[in-house]
């Protein structure tokens, strides 16, 4: 399997490659040159798998002979042995034909640890076998860092810089970055928000002159294909519960950089029976106007309950418009460049290509935090303000009720505090692993929102870092 930039630069690269570097040097996303393409049959033979042995059906044909079979299965085994459900996604019926497909039972209690418990481990397994060291750089609205830090915090290989939007996310997210213990670890809370954090990393990806010589940069964000990947899986997971292939199953994604969302495209085009894909959002709601209206413009970014989604560049969306404008990447590349400058449209026959595809909805705060308390009140079930918007975009959207909706429950409640609050229930307890995450002693430094400043600061870090190894 070979990988291409969205951009057209560069050739193709390895999934090693992809792995080692997360955005291509000329600014695009890395993605396959063809998706591998499964039966009916085929789907239908995984129906009583393990999650381990799905995951290993649906991700092998990405890998190659990157890794033999039997170390890629370690890894898959050891990164969701830690999950706290047997199931490891397990999926929970709401209402008739509603269900809940909850992501959250990982270490850091979100969906990004289904990702990046794996991507840890890959790169310490390609890191050891090449002998080499990197310096892991990613932005997060919340959930990222945390899953980031937990998934790579052991490996003696990496040094890991997380930017967060300073007091932009909750505070259960803040505290599960910054107290994690290690001289490798460093928390940056930016003077800005979650897409100004992104555009300081995708332009030190671009120059990473300010690196010693023999270091480079590894993306953790959903930049870096292996994100992607390992998101697929759980889509073929819930739909094969549902009676996959032989039924349709729809998903309602909270989505904000649109790599979840992303994920459960590629399993449609892979052959996974999907009636509807989706699209959640928040009141920072660019993908909801381009998918209903046909504008891709920015706005205001707003502050919500629901700060995972608090994005108005959706990174991810790069990967989908370039299979819109027919891998055209001259097209592509003109639009990105435009797109931060102007409000664009597509044509006529992109947009219901689009609408072909995905529908969307945009949910309010009070909304929000209505669905969490009806939901608690009616079905004894604690939503967190992610999801919620999820179930409510899902109600709103649905064509065909006797079509399985699935919402992608992406986090823990007790992480979200404030919404909870303001629906006017108690918080939940955080598990026994993070019980005492109050008490642990926070690490990060607020910067300024300037690449020059967070590229210092990485440069002398890496300089003590040096000085202390052997």
């Amino acid at each position: 399997m070979k990988y291409i930039s969205t951009r057209g630069g560069g050739t193709p690269q390895s999934f090693e490659q992809v792995l080692l570097t997360g955005l291509a040097p000329d600014g695009g996303l890395y993605v396959p040159v063809e998706l591998p393409s499964f039966s009916s049959e085929q789907i239908a033979s995984w129906r009583d798998l393990s999650y381990v042995d799905l995951a290993l059906e649906v991700i092998s044909p990405f890998i190659g002979d990157a890794l033999y079979p039997e170390e890629l299965k370690r890894i898959i085994t050891e990164s969701y042995t830690d999950f706290g459900h047997p199931d490891v996604a397990p999926l929970i019926t709401l209402r008739e034909n509603e269900y809940l497909l909850e992501l959250y039972h990982g270490p850091t209690l979100a969906f990004k640890d289904f990702a990046l418990q794996v991507l840890g481990r890959l790169l310490d397994h390609v890191l050891t076998k090449n002998d080499q060291r990197v310096v892991i750089l990613g932005a997060t609205s919340g959930d990222t860092g945390s899953a980031a830090l937990e998934g790579c915090r052991h490996s003696e290989r990496v040094d890991i810089f997380i930017l967060h939007p300073h007091h932009r996310v909750s505070e259960v997210q803040r505290r599960q970055m910054t107290t994690v213990p290690g001289e490798n670890v460093f928390n940056l809370a930016v003077e800005g928000n979650f897409d100004d954090c992104q555009r300081i990393v995708k332009a030190a990806f671009s120059d990473q002159s300010f690196l010693p010589d023999d270091c480079q940069l590894v993306a953790v964000n959903s930049i870096n294909w292996a994100r992607i990947l390992m998101q697929i899986v759980y889509y073929f997971a819930a739909a094969l519960r549902l009676g996959a292939p032989d039924r349709q199953v729809s998903f309602s994604v909270p989505t904000g950089n649109f790599g979840d969302i992303y994920a459960g495209y590629l399993a449609k085009q892979m052959g996974l029976p999907v009636d509807q894909l989706v699209v959640a959002t928040n009141q920072n709601d660019i993908l909801h106007r381009f998918i209903s209206n046909n504008d891709y413009s920015k706005t205001q970014l707003s502050k919500t309950y629901s700060p995972s989604m608090d994005i108005l560049v959706s990174s991810n969306f790069e990967r989908y418009l370039f299979d819109l404008f027919g891998r055209d990447s001259a097209q592509l590349t003109d639009f990105m460049l435009r797109s931060s400058k102007e409000r664009l449209s597509v044509s006529e026959s992109q947009w219901q290509a689009v609408k072909e595809i995905f529908d969307s909805a945009s949910v309010s705060d009070e909304t929000t935090c209505r669905v969490i308390s009806e939901t608690a009140a009616e079905l004894d079930k604690l939503l967190d303000p992610h999801t919620a918007i999820g179930v409510e975009s899902g109600r709103l959207t649905r064509k065909n009720p006797q079509v399985p909706m699935i919402t992608l429950a992406t986090a823990h409640p007790a992480k979200f505090s404030e919404a909870i609050t303001v629906a006017g229930l108690d918080l939940p307890e955080l598990p026994a692993h993070l019980a005492d995450l109050f008490e642990r002693e926070e690490r990060y430094s607020v910067i300024a929102n300037d690449l020059g400043e967070v590229s210092a600061f990485i440069s002398a870090a890496l300089g003590q870092q040096a000085l202390m190894r052997p």
